[in-house]
């Protein structure tokens, strides 16, 4: 009777008790995590948690294109117009002509995209709760402070600068 095959593995040093502190590994885990709280938190809204803040964003600046959405949240350029179009279909924004360039369309809210931003405000809330819930009260805001610090480097905006986070925080 020949003998079983001997399955060869690639050796490598690196285990998953060290890939496990990792911070990349961490935040994806965190992120997982925090879009499966949204999900479940907001399945009454039927919306994702970057749709969520491409209405919050119309919103807040009034009349935006695409390109400068995209921009304000921080989301890839090139899928941002699914992401538009889906709130579309939902009827919780339009798209108009822009009066002083006919080639632009902009993105306004619906009354119907007003009135789910507004009822949804609460669960928000408790998805942000749920999410540092197994932090004490003073790591909260430390943890958030460091989140700040490592995306203000990278921030789109400069509202969304690290300084600016923060303060955001303290009131």
């Amino acid at each position: 009777m020949p003998k079983p095959a001997r399955r060869r593995y690639v050796s490598c040093d690196m285990k998953m008790s060290h890939v496990r502190t990792f911070p990349g590994h961490l935040l994806r885990r965190a992120n997982q995590i925090s879009m499966a709280i949204f999900a479940e938190e907001m399945a009454e809204t039927e919306l994702t948690s970057v749709q969520h803040v491409a209405l919050i964003a119309i919103a807040e600046y009034g009349k935006l294109d695409v390109t400068r959405l995209a921009e304000i949240i921080d989301f890839d350029k090139a899928t941002i117009g699914d992401v538009v179009l889906r709130l579309e279909r939902k009827g919780l924004l339009k798209r108009t002509v822009s009066e002083s360039d006919g080639r632009v369309k902009l993105l306004r809210l619906t009354a119907a995209g007003k009135a789910l931003l507004f009822v949804s405000e609460q669960r928000v809330e408790a998805v942000q709760a749920r999410i540092l819930d197994r932090l004490q009260e003073d790591e909260r805001a430390h943890f958030i402070a460091l989140l700040a610090k490592l995306v203000g480097g990278n921030a789109a905006q400069p509202e969304d600068s690290e300084d600016n986070l923060v303060a955001d925080l303290r009131r």
